[in-house]
């Protein structure tokens, strides 16, 4: 690796249309650059599927991680990236997101002595019962810089004592992959692909508070029923709570259907042609925001609320679901809705300025 590289970790399904715009961004600066996948998503269609749709260069290394408790799996990247970065010592590690990846590559650097780039900075959903909770905020504190995707986000940063110079307000790096793709999404293509109506939900879930416990599980699905008896729902189902929900009967009802995850172009060409969106994943309430497709967060919280401000997003709990899916799908669709400041397509460019910039 050169002296002067910069180091991209990425290992879940999340962080490659994050990453994919920062390194583009890059390459047009001359700056030299690595990626490591982690291999936290280790099926085709949650990982290699996107580096041949978003144009990303193959990985200079997989650490083939794999599954595993969040310690395991922390440990296990950590290990390997540890081996890396002391025999190829990087100018810069850049880590997306909130995944245990980003935790792992962080600490490691961090303790290396190697400069940090968080790119989703300071995000908080202020639910230290999530995961995903813990890594924000670890990474956010070792990290020297910080890029954030809203307003909102440089205020936590600010409330927890980060200094203002390592904070960039550089809109969202996501959309710029949405924005770049429009013309690829083919709504009516998904539809005949899955044999599917012109209303439809999509739905995704995936997070511990709604999959892990079995009491939530069978709540969710009679919920998910109670959608399924108003339009048909498609499910691309994320492995990590299958086999709960499947126990539980999500199956039985002949309106829903579970398809393995799909691909980016594939799976966000169904959410644009979806009547609505239910979900708990942070990055699908970003796109259904641009979309202008109503999405429903099945959840207490979010570390996005400005998808709610300035967006199509609404916090729903499984007793109240069904009822505000068939309110939702009866009222209008806006022919306008806000978006929030610096979702332009230009993130990917404002961020490579500033790790240009800073490597200068």
């Amino acid at each position: 690796m050169p002296a002067d590289a910069v180091l991209h970790v990425a290992g879940a399904r999340p962080n490659f249309p994050k990453a994919a715009p920062v390194i583009r961004a890059l390459e047009r600066h001359g700056v030299a650059q690595r990626l490591v996948h982690t291999g936290q998503h280790y099926d085709e269609r949650m990982s290699e599927v996107f580096f041949r749709q978003l144009g990303l260069p193959e990985p200079d290394l997989n650490l083939g991680v794999g599954s595993g408790s969040h310690a395991r799996q922390t440990a296990s990247v950590m290990t390997g990236l540890e081996e890396l970065m002391i025999v190829d010592r990087p100018a810069l590690t850049v880590v997306y997101g909130d995944v245990n990846s980003a935790l792992a590559a962080a600490l490691v650097a961090s303790k290396l002595g190697i400069p940090v780039a968080h790119v989703e900075a300071g995000l908080r959903s202020f639910d230290r019962s999530m995961p995903e909770e813990i890594n924000r905020v670890v990474v956010d504190h070792v990290s020297d810089l910080l890029f954030a995707t809203s307003p909102d986000a440089v205020s936590h940063l600010a409330t927890e004592g980060v200094a203002a110079e390592k904070v960039h307000l550089v809109g969202n790096p996501m959309i710029d992959t949405l924005l770049a793709n429009l013309d690829r999404f083919d709504v009516a293509g998904i539809q005949a692909a899955l044999s599917l109506p012109e209303r439809y939900v999509v739905a995704t879930l995936h997070r511990p508070g709604n999959v892990d416990d079995p009491t939530d599980v069978v709540d969710l699905v009679k919920a998910m029923h109670a959608v399924a008896d108003q339009l048909p729902v498609i499910l691309p189902l994320h492995p990590r709570g299958r086999q709960h929900l499947e126990s539980a009967g999500l199956l039985s009802h002949r309106a829903l259907r579970v398809v393995p995850p799909l691909g980016y172009l594939e799976f966000v060409s169904l959410v644009r042609g979806a009547a609505v969106v239910v979900t708990d994943s942070g990055g699908v309430q970003e796109e259904t925001t641009m979309l202008g497709v109503p999405c429903l967060t099945l959840r207490p919280n979010t570390e996005r609320p400005i998808t709610i401000t300035h967006g199509t997003n609404r916090l729903v709990t499984r007793s109240t679901l069904a009822e505000t899916v068939a309110s939702t799908v009866a009222a209008p669709r806006p022919a306008a809705w806000p978006t929030p400041p610096l979702w332009d397509g230009a993130a990917g460019t404002r961020i490579a300025d500033v790790i240009s910039s800073t490597l200068r």
